[in-house]
Formats: structure tokens, sequence, C-alpha cells
């Protein structure tokens, strides 16, 4: 079909592109009827253009469409080229006063918390760099997409409203003039007829709903049968559903599927079938049939071709529109006017209203492009930006209605415009009184929340999933109700309270309906059946908990609203009592000659419901007519008098007393839900509306009533007025042992009763309730919260409420009560309550939870015992109460409470005959000292002729009224004593103490002032007394420990005596086991040589280890049982200087030499726990039996992969791949008799080649087989074997068969990992693999040890040691588990990379090769060929020629590429001597004349040998460290002490150790017979010359260290780079989850469908993906919208790790949650850099996801 359709749509393209837009725009200015015309040309236009086949080309369509459709527009509007016209509008029009950038996905939005009129007033970036608010604090959050920049919107900001682009110049100020003057008057006419007509088409064509007939006027005569198949999106199915539907239902691949559901995700629809009718049709049953069993079926419509054409240009049309209109404010105008325009169907009829109205039924894409087009015009226009508010107001009820039934989300709906018009407060004053918005919203609410009980109050049981779902969608109308809230007016007008209290009653009609709701029963018996639904209820109390302070901040604002609200929730509170005291007997109480009435009710045996908002909002409100002092200015308008207290506090009282039921165990059988409320009604989000106010509604209870009344309504409701109103029942009740479960009960309500009490006298930190202000109260929370621990910014902001606009208002006065210490590496920064503080401290702090409380009285004691003080927790000297609730403090000395009082110290008095508890004590106590310090106070500050009525004092000294008890004051001194009571008597002795001090005050007011002083006399001597005797007894305690110290010793020195033989054994040992020998006093007087025939002897130290397994010592030899540490192997790329290296074919890859950029090493690590081979092979094969079982269970992974061979250290948990076997200096095994005279280097290196050479010859023969004899013996006779040496020896193996298959299974594990093959013990590349990852570690660690300049062999950690040493001397015996030949076969080819041998082609030039690389592997093969040379030539002589042949190699190779750069270095590496003596200067410049000759004076003339000397000194370095390392764990020679400190170069110690001339260039000269010939060998090979001519690159020395990538100072500036970043694949959309490399820098768009791609076979994210080609595996990323560093290694392993971004308080912000300006840690980078180039990443993975079990279910490869 497609073939058919080709030459006949390029044929139409011809003809559409032939059609000249400016004769179009031309007929048209001549047209009578413009619409028609129009529409004409349209009708026949679009579906040529768009929907043309199955598969849309959107470039293609664009391009035809500008030409054919929009050119003409275009010249329309302009009346000339577009080109012309287009920048002439820009130049008439004003510099814009508003931003308006609208956000992208992810975009970082600046927020001021200083001046912002509420948080949704954001700034992009730009504008917020330009602005005064980037030294403000500010707050930065990254955008959900659709919001717009509000700089230049003088409403949004209370200072500053302009960034410098958008200041306005003073002549813009004076005249608010209309835009449309910049236009003609013909160019209006124009662009009005045109708009119309072209937003009606859009409007049209978006909103038509019939399927196969388009609108009369743009149907065609002949219409094609081509369909499509429309699959659009919704928000119940996932993703999997969808391309698995999709698969079947139009036979698409995998892939193919997962581009449509993308696609439909991201624009709301996407055509899955092209065809006919009946073909689309059949796609669609599938579909619906597919999706229909569980939920609602996915949306599919078989649309006719040309509605799909139209619509998709009536979307590029609203865009069009966008763009033009941002030419001129003029344009803008007109288009608004054109919106705005009431249609001919009178109301909602304008365009405008028609597509809100529509809104829920246009798709995903539609709704973004009309949304954006309201913004950049609606919004934008200040004059209509009214207007299209009231329209939007006028249909909030069916927009909210649509968007409730809708299933898109929040900001897809047109109802998100709200939070654009509604926080605008000039719009929102309007609109509360010209449209009744308050009520609106809040009717609108209520309408949608319609189950309720017969009270009529909300009922949310058993909510249908359905129910769940639409109440969710309404919890967005209280946002809208919020942010019409957000701004309180300073100035009202009659309208604005009239409307305000008629939103205001709605309210307290919608609170009622919540006033009592969830009412519960308390279950005897058994356990409840079902957890009744509670959520619901606490969401929307939390949700309204912000609003409901809002309303009351506004009614503060003004008297006479006030006023009226009060009266109003007066009266709705009273209707909720309606029913109060019918049906309820009346009782009378009486205690102490006080009584009163009240009625019957058990909270244990009613219900009782925890919502009870209408009494706690007018608490609310009574507490501002305290605060505002309208209640002493306006009393005849307050219904003061009518209060009947006791109907006020019923309900508080009823939900305070569940909570101390709940607390006392008697509710445990209600289940979870109960518990969870309480939790949630003390808990910070909550309690501000809860908690606090029920409190508040207590105190203002209390104020009006008799206290005696009061307490014994209190009991009552605590059902304990029989305990304290018969005199003996605390008697009886003990002695009829009643079940101990009633007791605790009882004595938990006694102590929750007494603490009630406490807070009501104590709370008065409200401002209105005592004389403070808010940061008063803000103050004491955080002294209360730092009073438990020091704590962190973000711990101490989540512990304070927040208001509106998310503030808590702790940074104000946060110095004031805090210091702040810094962080170090790990941890964050801590605030630590200032000294001084402490003397606010209240142990009964409302807000505490009973956890908090007990952590507070420890820390509080702990740190009183550390200064020395008593430890007494006295209360608090208290502000005063307003006027209103003065009174609150006759409690304390109220009748009945001093009965209570005497009643419990009477209990603890005769201690054994009660049930009572300290705690219950320790609040009585508490009690009488705020009653003390009450006196007190209002004793000093009494004012002339005034008596204090306030006579605590007087009462607590008299006895008992009816039977004489004892008083207060005498039991006090009673139990002052009391030996059960230690922990108390600090707080009764400054009872004691505080009763004189104000006996003696009241004394003095009345008698001289001389008493007074003689009564501080008296208590400063009792002081001085208690001090002398804690003095005393500090004392005492002293000399009793130090003669027990004394005492100790003394035993210790008498049994090291005893046993001394004993004791020198483990010292003995202790020195051979620990690394500590290198500095062994036998080593002090010898030169230290590592290798040669000079090398140092070293007597053999026996070595004992243990197992960790099996607990068994054993000696480490060459015939015992091996032993093995635990190791790990991985691929490594932290060395490399190549990453683009693309990875060979590991089965081709020949990994002999190491090419000098290292682009992927071998690295081994262990943590040095040893354990036997025998040991070690039954953990592991437990381990793979236990996963094997354990797969059948679950299918999460471990942090281990043992199909890998993977395992933890059965010690430190740590992840290893194998082992390591211990074994002794190897070498001291093969070398043999050392003869005096051995060869120099010329000999010795002729002497190799030869038996190179001869045994090639051998190998020949072996490989053709002898065709005839003959001529093998002329063979032989060529074949000169050279002197003693002795090809068909083969040596017998020395270790035992447990350390052979020690040495296999390692060297198969370094094989197989690094080089990502099969394991094959066979394979001729094992060997080469063994000693590239033994160099490429040793590489490793001289790096860290450089970088960080530490020196070479400074103190290692043991682990490293130990995992050197045996790395080390295993490659070196490796070679005996190998084949000779295979061995020898390497040796020769990597000798003759340096003495050329015409056998071997082919081998990489001098440039090419790594030289450390080199020296191992020659060094480690050369015992193959060394032990068939009997001539006498040592071993050491074959290392240390070696070991000088490579050094000079890498001299040339230094010198050769060093011509670039003469390296200036860093003044200390000249200390050793100032100025190299003539002799070296000379030697190197000769030798760089040599070069030149032999490259044929290419090279570049040489600087000044001093240059060439430095270059040559600072290049070798790195290559000798690295030798000193290896030469000193192979042959275990310990190295000389000066190289053990850091600061200087140890150039010369290092020569002296590896047995160099300190010039080195002494080595050409002492060999130059061999050396000139192998140097021009070098030089003419082919690649040094092109490298030279300048046509390749080489690495140049030394190599520079690898860091991570510079991060920016400012996290922000990351943030929006990735927000412009777009996904590489999936045409410019924008990346959900941008993630950059730290190695490279890479940007990557991961965890997506998108860009994954295969890897081994499986889909893999693009992090994943590019760990493989970056480094090898392992990866390190920031997830810059997160904050937050993810480690991956492999597939399966990843973890997240705290980034190296903090903010001002030393915190991470991992998820951006708070938005606090984040700055980067040196510190922490250089941390994460320091584990990278340790290797560790793959082990902190391990041992993080051992610690946390859920990171093991995360799918680590899709990221």
């Amino acid at each position: 079909m497609a073939s058919e359709l080709e030459p006949e749509v390029q044929a139409l393209d011809r003809s559409l592109l032939e059609c000249s837009a400016e004769e179009t725009a031309r007929k048209w200015l001549q047209a009578t009827d413009l619409t028609r015309e129009v529409y004409q040309h349209l009708a026949h236009c679009v579906p040529k253009i768009y929907c043309r086949g199955p598969n849309p080309s959107p470039q293609k369509e664009d391009m035809l469409a500008q030409h054919v459709l929009l050119a003409p527009m275009e010249w329309y509007l302009c009346g000339e080229d577009p080109a012309f016209g287009f920048p002439k509008f820009e130049q008439a029009n004003k510099p814009p006063r508003l931003c308006g950038r609208v956000f992208k996905v992810g975009e970082p939005t600046y927020s001021c918390r200083d001046c912002a009129v509420d948080p949704t007033c954001v700034l992009c970036m730009e504008c917020f760099l330009g602005s005064l608010h980037k030294d403000h604090r500010y707050r930065m959050t990254t955008s959900g997409g659709g919001g717009f920049c509000d700089c230049g919107d003088a409403e949004a900001w209370k200072v500053g409203p302009c960034c410098q682009k958008h200041e306005l110049s003073v002549s813009q100020v004076e005249e608010e003039e209309d835009p449309l003057e910049h236009l003609s008057e013909d160019v209006r006419a124009r662009t009005y007829s045109l708009f119309a007509i072209m937003f009606r088409y859009a409007v049209e064509t978006l909103t038509w709903d019939k399927e196969s007939q388009l609108p009369a006027d743009l149907e065609v005569a002949e219409k094609s049968d081509t369909y499509y198949c429309m699959l659009f999106n919704d928000e119940v199915h996932t993703y999997e559903q969808v391309i698995y539907t999709l698969q079947k239902a139009v036979n698409c691949t995998q892939k193919e599927a997962i581009a449509f559901a993308t696609t439909v995700d991201r624009d709301g629809r996407r055509s899955v079938r092209y065809g006919d009718f009946q073909y689309c049709e059949q796609a669609k049953s599938v579909i619906v049939r597919n999706t229909s069993r569980q939920t609602k079926p996915l949306q599919v419509h078989v649309m006719h071709s040309s509605i799909v054409a139209h619509q998709n240009f009536g979307l590029k049309l609203l865009s069009w529109l966008g763009s033009i209109i941002g030419y001129s404010d003029g344009l803008r105008r007109i288009l608004c006017q054109v919106g705005l325009q009431e249609g001919l169907y009178g109301e909602n009829s304008s365009l405008v209203d028609r597509l809100m109205l529509s809104d829920s039924k246009l798709w995903k894409g539609a709704r973004s492009v009309y949304h954006q087009l309201f913004m950049s015009s609606l919004l934008m226009d200040l004059k209509y930006k009214k207007l299209f508010a009231v329209r939007f107001a006028k249909n909030y009820e069916r927009l909210q209605s649509d968007y409730v039934t809708d299933d898109h989300d929040r900001e897809f709906s047109i109802a998100d415009l709200s939070v654009q018009i509604f926080t605008v407060p000039s719009l929102a004053r309007m609109l509360i009184t010209e449209e009744n918005l308050l009520t609106i919203i809040i009717r609108t609410f209520m309408d949608h929340l319609r189950h309720r009980d017969a009270q009529g109050r909300f009922q949310f049981e058993r909510y249908t999933a359905l129910q769940a779902f639409k109440f969710r969608r309404v919890q967005s109308l209280i946002l809208d109700l919020k942010y019409v809230l957000i701004s309180k007016p300073t100035v009202w007008s009659d309208e604005l309270r009239q409307k305000f209290l008629e939103g205001f009653d709605a309210f307290l009609e919608l609170l009622k309906c919540m006033q009592g709701m969830d009412p519960i029963t308390r279950q005897v018996g058994q356990h409840i059946e079902m957890e009744p639904e509670w959520e619901a209820a606490f969401t929307l109390q939390m949700k309204l908990t912000h609003v409901i302070s809002m309303m009351q901040d506004w009614c503060a604002l003004d008297e006479k609203v006030l006023i009226e609200a009060y009266k109003k929730c007066l009266s709705v509170l009273t209707q909720c009592h309606g029913g109060f005291t019918d049906g309820e007997q009346p009782l009378t109480l009486s205690i102490c000659g006080h009584s009163v009435e009240t009625i019957r009710y058990c909270v244990s045996q009613e219900k009782v419901s925890i919502h009870l908002p209408v009494s706690r909002l007018l608490a609310g409100l009574h507490v501002l007519l305290s605060k505002s002092e309208v209640a002493y200015k306006f009393p005849e308008l307050l219904p003061l008098s009518e209060l009947s207290p006791p109907m006020l506090i019923e309900h508080p009282l009823r939900c305070l007393v569940l909570c101390a039921q709940v607390h006392a165990g008697m509710w445990r059988r209600n289940g979870f839900s109960l518990v969870n409320q309480i939790y949630y009604y003390h808990n910070v989000k909550c309690r501000r509306e809860m908690f606090d106010k029920d409190i508040v509604m207590l105190q203002t209870g209390v104020s009006m009533m008799d206290p005696n009344h009061f307490l014994m309504i209190l009991l009552s409701r605590f059902e304990l007025y029989q305990i304290f109103s018969t005199p003996d029942y605390g008697k009886r009740f003990s002695s009829e042992i009643t079940h101990k479960d009633v007791v605790q009960q009882n004595n938990t309500l006694i102590e929750e009763m007494l603490y009630l009490i406490i807070m009501l006298v104590g709370e008065r930190f409200s401002p209105g309730v005592g004389q403070v202000n808010a940061t008063d109260e803000i103050k004491r929370e955080i002294i209360h919260q730092l009073s438990i621990k020091p704590m962190a910014h973000s711990e101490l902001v989540k512990s304070l409420p927040e208001d509106e606009n998310k503030e808590t208002g702790m940074e104000s006065v946060i110095e004031a009560v805090a210091h702040f210490k810094k962080p170090g590496l790990t941890g964050r920064g801590m605030y630590e309550l200032k000294p001084e503080c402490t003397k606010e401290f209240n142990l009964y702090f409302y807000h505490f939870s009973r956890a908090e409380q007990s952590k507070a009285e420890e820390a509080q004691r702990k740190l009183k015992r550390q200064n020395r003080e008593d430890t007494a927790l006295p209360p608090p000297v208290l502000p005063p109460f307003c006027p209103l609730f003065a009174s609150l403090v006759n409690i304390l000395q109220s009748d009945v409470m001093l009965c209570v009082m005497r009643t419990i110290l009477q209990w603890a008095v005769e201690h054994n005959g009660h049930a009572w508890s300290e705690s219950m004590l320790q609040r009585v106590l508490h009690l009488i000292g705020m009653a003390l310090q009450e006196e007190r106070q209002q004793l000093e500050s009494v004012v002339e002729e005034h008596v204090v009525t306030f006579t605590f004092t007087q009462k607590m000294s008299k006895p008992g009224e009816p039977d004489n008890s004892p008083s207060i004051l005498a039991m006090l001194e009673s139990l002052q004593n009391a030996p059960y009571l230690q922990v108390h008597k600090d707080m009764i002795r400054w009872i004691l103490k505080t009763f004189n001090t104000i006996k003696k005050i009241r004394e003095s007011s009345s008698t001289s002032p001389l008493a007074e002083a003689e009564g501080t006399i008296m208590e400063e001597s009792s002081r001085d007394k208690d001090k002398a005797e804690r003095k005393r007894k500090a004392e005492i305690a002293r000399l009793r420990r130090e003669k027990i110290m004394a005492q100790m010793s003394e035993m210790q020195r008498h049994f090291i005596d005893e046993n001394k033989e004993l004791f020198q054994q483990t010292l003995e040992l202790d020195a051979s086991a620990s690394p500590a020998l290198d500095s062994s006093p036998m080593a002090a007087d010898v030169t230290l040589t590592a290798l040669g025939p000079a090398q140092a002897q070293v007597p053999e130290q026996r070595q004992f280890v243990t197992c960790i397994l099996c607990q068994e010592e054993q000696e480490v030899t060459m015939e015992s049982r091996a032993m093995v540490l635990a190791a790990f192997v991985q691929r490594s790329t932290v060395l490399s200087k190549n990453r683009s290296e693309a990875s060979q074919d590991p089965e081709k890859y020949d990994p002999l030499f190491m090419h000098p950029d290292l682009s992927c090493g071998t690295h081994t690590g262990s943590c040095g726990h040893i354990m036997h081979a025998h040991c070690w092979q039954r953990y592991f094969d437990s381990v793979q039996a236990k996963e094997q079982r354990r797969q059948q269970r679950l299918r999460l992974h471990t942090s281990y992969d043992v199909e890998n061979g993977e395992f933890l250290c059965p010690l430190c948990e740590c992840l290893s791949n194998t082992v390591i076997p211990l074994l002794l200096p190897p070498r001291n095994i093969f070398n043999r008799l050392n003869f005096s005279d051995q060869p120099n280097l010329t000999q010795w290196i002729r002497t190799v080649s030869q038996q190179i050479k001869a045994l090639l010859v051998l190998r020949k023969e072996e490989s053709t087989p002898n065709i005839a004899s003959s001529k093998n013996l002329e063979n032989m006779d060529e074949l000169q074997l050279p002197e003693g040496f002795r090809p068909d020896f083969h040596p017998k193996n020395p270790y035992s068969e447990s350390i052979k298959e020690m040495l296999t299974t390692f060297g198969t594990a370094v094989y197989k990992v690094g080089l990502k093959v099969h394991p094959n013990e066979e394979d001729p590349r094992v060997p080469v693999m063994c000693w590239g990852s033994c160099a490429y570690t040793i590489q490793s660690i001289e790096r860290i040890l450089s970088d960080e300049e530490k020196p070479l062999f400074g103190p290692l950690p043991c682990r490293l040691d130990d995992c050197l040493r045996s790395l080390a001397r295993f490659a070196a015996a490796h070679w005996t588990v190998t084949p000779l030949a295979v061995v020898q076969g390497h040796f020769g080819k990597l000798f003759s990379s340096l003495v050329p041998n015409d056998s071997y082609g082919n081998l990489p030039c001098i440039l090419d090769i790594d030289m450390f690389h080199l020296l191992v592997g020659l060094v480690l093969a050369f015992p193959a060929l060394h032990c068939q040379d009997f001539s006498g030539s040592s071993l050491s002589t074959g290392d240390l020629h070696i070991f000088h042949l490579v050094t000079m190699a890498h001299i040339v190779q230094i010198l050769l590429t060093s011509r670039t750069v003469f390296p200036c270095l860093p003044e200390e590496d000249g200390m050793d001597q100032e100025h190299p003596s003539g002799g070296e200067e000379a030697a190197v410049l000769d030798l760089y004349r040599t070069l030149r000759q032999c490259t044929g004076s290419v090279l570049r003339a040489a600087p000044s040998g001093w240059h060439l000397w430095r270059s040559v000194r600072a290049g070798i370095m790195p290559f000798l460290k690295c030798s000193a390392l290896f030469f000193h764990y192979l042959n275990g020679i310990p190295s000389p002490s000066d190289i053990q400190v850091s600061g200087t170069s140890h150039f010369e110690h290092l020569c002296n150790y590896l047995s160099l001339p300190t010039n080195l260039i002494c080595l050409f000269q002492e060999n130059s017979e061999i050396m000139n010939s192998l140097i021009e060998s070098w030089c003419q090979n082919n690649e040094v010359k092109r490298y030279l001519e300048g046509e390749r690159d080489a690495i140049s020395y030394p190599r520079e260290s690898n860091k991570l990538i510079d991060l920016p100072e400012d996290y922000s500036s990351l943030i929006n780079q990735a927000s412009s970043f777009s996904c590489p694949k999936s045409g410019g959309d924008k990346s959900r989850a941008p993630t950059l490399c730290l190695v490279c820098g890479t940007l990557l768009c991961s965890q997506s469908y998108c860009c994954q791609t295969e890897l081994e076979g499986e889909d893999v994210g693009a992090c994943t993906a590019h760990t493989y080609s970056c480094g090898s595996g392992a990866g390190i990323f920031l997830r810059v919208r997160e904050c937050q560093v993810l480690f991956l290694a492999g597939k399966t392993k990843g973890c997240f790790y705290s980034p190296p971004y903090l903010d001002d308080y030393g915190e991470t912000d991992q998820g951006l949650r708070r938005g606090n300006p984040l700055h980067l840690c040196q510190e922490r980078l250089q941390k994460i850099q320091k584990l990278w180039q340790q290797h560790s990443i793959t082990e902190e993975i391990g041992h993080a996801q051992e610690a946390n079990q859920s990171l093991a279910g995360i799918d680590w490869q899709h990221l």
C-alpha cells in the first residue's frame, strides 16, 4: 500500500508547495466573506498535509503547514512579508513587564523566604540571579513543569519585584496605556477578524465529538475510507498492561509497543493502526476486551483521518497563536478579546469557556497546548486576567466536578490554574466580594462528600475504591481555599466583611459535619475484629489545619469580624451540644465541703470522638479576644456571660481523658487504629489545631468557673472521684489485694490527671493566654527540643509546626538559644543548647512524648551532675497570664487540689500500705513547686498597698481540715530523708528552700529588711553545708579509686614476673606476624638492597597464622596444606588514560603487552582474613547450596552473586570472589648456587637471546613431524646450544597438592574476571593475567600514596600489606603450575620487544608498552628459562639485568615523549641536590644527542641538560616506586628506614635500594656497546617515526593522576545544566532523571524506557550501560534531580551514597525536599574520590546492601 502512495504523495506535495502564500493572502484581503474563504482553504489543504499514512512524519507536516497554511495568515496579518512585519511589531512594543517564562520539567525555581507573598511565588534562574533576592534566605526547588516565573509581578513580592532585566523605566510607570495604540487601525481590524476565525476553528475541531463526520463548513465532496484507531491515555492502566495489550491487538514488536505506550503517556493519544473502518474497528475491540477485566477499559476511538488531521492542525494553530502574540502586547490584547467575547448562545459561550468546560474530554497533549496559550495570553494581560478570573470563578463548581470525575493528574487539568489566579491578592479579594468565592469553594467541597451519618456528620466507613479516589481528588479544593486565604487583607470594606462572614458560616457548616465524626467505644472482652477506617478523617483534619489557622488569622485582623465570628461559632457549638443533658442523669459531687452538679458520663463506657473542630475553633477565637483586647474593650458586645463553662470543657476533656486511658492501657483491645489517632492528635502536623486547642479550651473553662468545681468534674471524668473523695479508700484499695492491672491503671490515670493540671497552669506561651509574643513560643519549643539532645537543622524544623508558608520561624530565634557545630567528614551540623537556656527547661513540657520526656530528664540531670549542681529540675519561672485567664492560677491553691496533694503525699509517707508510684509523687512536687514560684513572682511584682491573694505557703503549712492530718510541709520534711526517695531528695530540698525564701519575703514586707538578709545568710550557710558534704564524699570516692588502681597494677606486675617466659614468646610471635619486621634492628647496619647479587640476606622468618573458620593455627610452609586470603578481583579503569577504547573480543584478545594508557586493568584487593583452603571450600559449598535453596523460595538478588563465585568474607562480610594462597618468598626456593663471576649485561643478553633461539628451534622441531632424520641432524648442528643449557630438564614442583590447587584457582579467577571469559585453566593467557593484576594493583597503590603525599613504605594498612605480599608471591610462583613451554614462550616474546629477534614479528613499539607491566612479566617469567640453565649465573643476576634493561628502555621512552613539555617540578624535588652535578646533565645531553641521531633529527633540539634531567627524574619516579614495592614484596627485603618518612622525594634512597646508580645515565655508559644498537633498533620503529612526525599520540610521563570531574560550587547550576539536557533518543524530550557520571562527566538519561540498551542479552538502563564502557562495570553517578550519589557495580548491585553537597547547616538534602541552597563540600568529594581510587566502590555497595535489605529489591540494571 505504501509504495502506491509514494508517487501520489510526492505529486501532492509539489502542488501544495507551488501555491504562494502571498497570493492566498491577497485573495483573502479581497474576499467579502472571509470566514468562508479561509474555511474552504483549510478544508481543502489540511487533510492533504496531515495524516497521510500510518506513521506520522512531524517535520514534513510542519514544513508543509507552515508554507501552505500559516504563511498566508502571517502575510494577511502584517499586510507585507512577515520577515519585515513582525520585527516592526516588536520595535513598537514596550519591553515586557512580566517575565512569564513557563517552566520546563525539572528546571530550577527559586522562592525568597523573606520577600515572597506566599511559597507559590517563584523566579526562574535568570531572573533570580539578577534580583536582590539572591542574598536573602531563599528556597530552591525543581519545577514539575507548567508554572511560570513571577518576576515583575508587584503583587507577588513584598520587595524587589523585578530583576535587572525587567526593571521598569520611570516613564512607563506613569499611566497604564492601552497596548492597542501601537497598532494601526487596519492591522487591528485584520488581526481581530483573523484571530476570531482561527481561534474558533481550533476550538471547534478540538472539542468536536463525532468520529466520522466533520463540521459542515469543513466537509469536502469526495471522502476516502481511511481511519485511525486512536488510543488515549488514562492514569489507571500501567505501562506493562498497555504494552502487552498492544502487542496482542496490532501484532507489533515489543519495541514498537513501548514506543506507542511512551507517546500515549507523553501526548495523551497515539494512533496505533491506519486503514479502512473495519480494520481499525477490529483492533479496537481487541484492546477493549483485553483491558476491561479489572478496571474500566482503555479508551479507544476509531476516527476518520480528516478529523484527526484537523485536530492536529488545531493544536498547531494554538501554538502558532501563542508565538505570534509574543511579538506585541497589542496582538495579545486582541486575542484575549476574541477569547472572552460572549458568543451568540448566552452564558458560557465564549471560546475560553468552551475550552475550559470541555477540558476533561480533551487528551493530555491538547490540554497542555491550550493551557500554555491561556498562560501566555490571558494571564499576562492584567486587564483580561481579571475578566478570566471571574469566568473561572463562575464556572468553578463545574470545573471541579469535571476534575473529580476525570482521571488525569491535577497538573493536566484546567483546575490547576487556580494557583495562578487565587494567589494574586487583589484578584482573590475581588472574587470573594464579587463572586462569593469562599462560599463557593466550601460548598463545592461539601457537595462531593455526601456520606453522612444520622447526626449529619461525615462518615468515611468502608469507602469503595472509587470513593477513596474521589476523596483524594476533592482534597485539592482545600488547597484552593488555602490559596484564597493566604494573603491577608489590611483594609476591610463592608462587602468584604459580609462575604467573609458568609464564607465563615459555610466553613462552620463544614466543621459541624466534622464535629464528633468517627466516634469510638471501648472494646471490652474481646479484641476488635475490623480495624475501623480512621485515616480519611485525619487526612481531612491535616489538610484543613492551615485553613483553620488562616481563618482565625483573618478574624483577628478586624474587631467587628472577630466578634461576629465568635458569636457564630458559639451558636454552632451550642447546636452541636443540643442534646447535651438529655437522658443523662445529673449527679452531685462533693469534696472538702464544695459540691457541684454534673452529668453521669464515663469515657470508658460511652462513645467518644477525637474530632472536635468547632470547639477548637472557638478556643482559638477566645484567645484572639484576649490577644486583641476586644474582650476588655467591648465586653457588652460579647456573649461572655452566656457561656456555660461546663459545656465548653466537656468534649475537650473527654478527648484528653481518652488519651490518658489509652496510655493506661485500658483501650488495648481497640487495636492500632486508635493508637494511630492518638499519635496524630499529638503529632506536630495536627497538634496546633487539636491537642493545643483542647488545652486552651480547658484553660478558658477553668478561668470562668470555681477551680474546686472544675477539679471535681476532672476527677469524675478521669474516673478517680472515688479514690480521692473517700478518705481511707487507698488503704481499702490495697488491702483487698485487687487486680494488679486495675491498680496500675489507676496509678497511670492519677499521673495523667496531675500532668493535665500542670499543663493547664503552666502552658501560657501562646500569645493571648500568657503575656508573651510569638517568638517566645518558638524559642521555648526549640529549647525543649534541644534539651533532649543536640539536633540537626532539619530535625529541628521537623519538630516545629509549619505555618501555611512552610515557615517555622526558627531562623529568627535560633541564634539566641543555641550554638551551631559544623559537621566533619560524615554526619551533619548540629545545634547545641546554650547553657544559660537550661533554666527555662520544664520537665512537663506539653509537647514531649513519653519517650522524649524521659530522655530529656536524663540529659538534664546528667548535665547538672557534670556542672556539680544539685539535680533538682524545678519548674521554670513563667510569664504572667493575660487578664482574661488570670484566675487560672487559683487551681493551685484550691481546697480540692490541696486535698489531692495531701492524699498522695500521705501515701508516699506510709509507703507500704498504698498503691502509689514515684512519678505521681514527682508530679505533685512539681505542682507544689509551680505554686511556690507563682506566689514568689506575685510577691516580687506586687504594687504598693495591694494584697497578694495567692497564699499557697500558708495553706501548705496548715494541717488537714477534718482529721487534723499532718500539713503538706510537715510531710515534705519527713520525706526529705526517706531512703526510698533518693532521686527526689534534691527537689524536696529545693521546695523547702523556696518556701523559706517566700516566708522571708512575706515577713520582710511587713517588718524591717534586716530579716531578709538574715534569711539569705541562713540559706547560704545551708547551701554551703550541702556543698561541703558533697565535696567530702567526692574526695573519699577518689581516694578509694586510686587505692584500687594501685592494687590492680601491683597484681599485674606480679603476674608478669611469674610467667616471664610466656611473655617472651608472645613478643617474638608478634614480631614475626606483624609488618613491623621491616625496621627490625638487624637491618639497620647493612645497606639494604632489594635485588641483584648484592641482595641483602634476610634470615627466614617463620610465619604462623590462624584460620578464621576453624581457629587452628598453622605455619606457612611449602609442603603444608594451603592457607588462603579472601580476595576480590575486578576489572578497573581507575588509572585509564583512554576510556573510549572499544573492548576487544575477549576470546581473541592478547593481554601480553599493556599499553601505557592502562585503558583497562585487573585489580585485586583483599580484606586480609585468612582461612584454610579446605575450610574455605566447605564454606563456599554451603553458600552455594544455600543460594540454590533461596532461589526456589525468593526471587530477590542478594548482595553477592554466587554464580560468579562471589561470597562474603565469613568474618567481616566483605565482598570477595576468590582466594589468594599464602606463600613464602618463592625466589629463595628457585635460587641456586652463586658463582663469583656473574655475566655483565651484554653477555647476559647474548646468552638469553641464544637460549630463546634454541628453544624456538626446538619448538619448531616438535611441531613439524620428522620428515627426514638427516635434516634434523643438520639442524641440530646448526643449533649451538649455549653452554650449560639443558632444554630437556623439567624442574620438580616444590609445592604441596593443596597449594598447587589454590595457585590454579586464583589464577583462573583473575583470568576469568580480567578478560570476561569462561574459566579455562589451560589457556596460555592465564599467567599473563596474573602478572598483569600484580603490576596493576601495585601501580594503583603507588598512585594513591603519591596523591596523598604519603611515604612509599610508611605504615600501610595491614590488609593492603598482606594483599600485596600475597599477590606478588603468588604471581612469582604461578609459573610452577603452568606448562614450561608456555611461560618460556611469553618470556621470549616480552624479551624480544626490547632485544629484537627476527622470529617474532608484529611486536608493539617502545612507546606502546607500559614498562612496569613489562618488568613484572619478565622478572616473573624468567625462572622458567633459568631453571634449565646450569651455567652458574644466578636468578638474582637475571633480575638485576632485566630491571636495568627495562629502566633504560623507560628512560628512552621518557626522553622521546618529553618533547612537548618540560615540566617545572615542585621545588622540593630539587632539595636533595640543588643543582644536579654537571656529570648528570652532560650525560643526559649526550644520550639525547644519540637519540636525535637515531631518529634522524626529527627530535627537536634539546633544551638545557638541567631540564632534561629534571624531566627524566620526574618521569621515572613512579616506575621506581612501583619497582621498589614489587621487589620488596617479592624478595621480602625490609625497606630502609629513610624511605619510611614522608617529605623528601627519596630519589637517592630508591636508587640504592634498587641497586641503581644515582646518575641513571651511567647505565647507558657502562653498557654502551650493546645499548647503542638497542637504542637504534627502538628508534627505527615505524610507529616511533610516526609519533615524532606528529601523526599519532603517545602517553608522556609522569602520567597525571585521574580525578573525578570538577563539580560546580553551587548546586543550582548543576540542576540548570540538567534541565536543559534532553533525552538523546526521544527527539528533544526532557529527560526525567538526568544523571551525571562523576568519572567522565557525561550526562545520561537514566531510569526510562527510551534509553534502554541491550547488554549481554539483557535490557539495561543508560547508567548500567555506561558503567561498562566507562568504568568496566563500576560507576559513580550523581542523580541531579534527587541530589543523590549512585554507586553501581555490574547489573545487580548498586546503592545510594550521600552526596558531596551540603546546605548551610551541614546537611545533605537527598531528594531536594527542603530546598535550602546547596554548596559543594570538597572533603566529601575527596572521600568519594578516594573510595573510587582504592577500588572500594563494590565493597561499599556490598556493605550497604547487607545493612539495608530493601536495596536488594531495586532493579539496579534499569537505572
